[in-house]
């Protein structure tokens, strides 16, 4: 597809439309294909990699510029970038019915590559294969956000895997080192009981070490209560991101 613009004399080639209607008229930007979606999921940080032009169009194939007190009306800014960035984020791309099934299916793969990457069967602490989130996900009759990222779409999809019945499911536990001074021992471990999954060790010598598996998701609250409650001095660190047992998780 090739789309001539008179208006700035610039050639697009291989361009995907993003489109949004705001304040009763239609906005569109001209970007490069397959950008798009890798930058909603945050895989492409670049801008001048996604977009064309900078151009805010009413009309791209036609090359029709969009005015810039509509803009400053829509947008409440005329400046063009910050207007791409909000198009970009909330605009419908727009693509063949073929396209739009070939990403819908390609993000479908990439949520389900996400929880398996994150997730293990509670039971046997081993990993998932793809194949077989992807079946829990058609179970559970997922659909696909086009404009969410992957991983926004993959922590609904644990969250929604949680909730039923016939499947096992858990975010695999990271691994932790923690070192507490003496004098702060008893208070920061009491607080700490409640957001660790599993003590597998606790040794006491100038300071308490313990080792142990938490929830990736209070990572952050276990490291501030330790840096808060021992002014700086306690330490937390990271031995493994993810417990697991070796081999992959399979149903016959």
């Amino acid at each position: 597809m090739s789309i001539f613009t008179p208006t700035n004399q610039i050639r697009l080639t291989n361009i995907a439309i993003v489109r949004m209607k705001k304040a009763g008229k239609r906005f569109e930007i001209a970007c490069y294909k397959n950008k798009v979606i890798s930058w909603r999921n945050k895989v492409e940080k670049d801008i001048d990699e996604v977009l064309q032009t900078h151009t805010i169009f009413t009309n791209v194939s036609k090359g029709q510029v969009a005015k810039k007190e509509d803009l400053q009306k829509a947008f409440s800014t005329e400046d063009s970038t910050e207007i791409c960035l909000k198009i970009l984020a909330k605009g419908e791309l727009q693509v063949s019915e073929k396209e739009r099934h070939q990403q819908l299916e390609s993000m479908f793969r990439d949520i389900a590559t996400i929880v398996a990457d994150k997730c293990i069967n509670p039971e046997t602490k081993r990993p998932y294969t793809v194949g077989i989130i992807e079946r829990a996900m058609k179970d559970v009759h997922y659909a696909v956000k086009p404009t969410r990222n992957a991983k926004q779409q993959a922590l609904e999809v644990i969250k929604k895997l949680k909730e039923t019945d016939n499947f096992q499911i858990a975010r695999a536990q990271m691994r932790l080192r923690i070192g507490i001074p003496s004098k702060e021992t008893k208070k920061i471990k009491d607080r700490l009981a409640p957001l660790m999954s599993k003590v597998e060790s606790e040794e006491f010598d100038d300071e308490l070490e313990l080792v142990c598996l938490v929830d990736p998701g209070v990572y952050k609250d276990v490291e501030e209560l330790v840096r808060s409650g021992t002014k700086g001095k306690g330490r937390v660190e990271v031995l493994s991101l993810k417990d697991v047992e070796e081999g992959d998780e399979r149903i016959e």
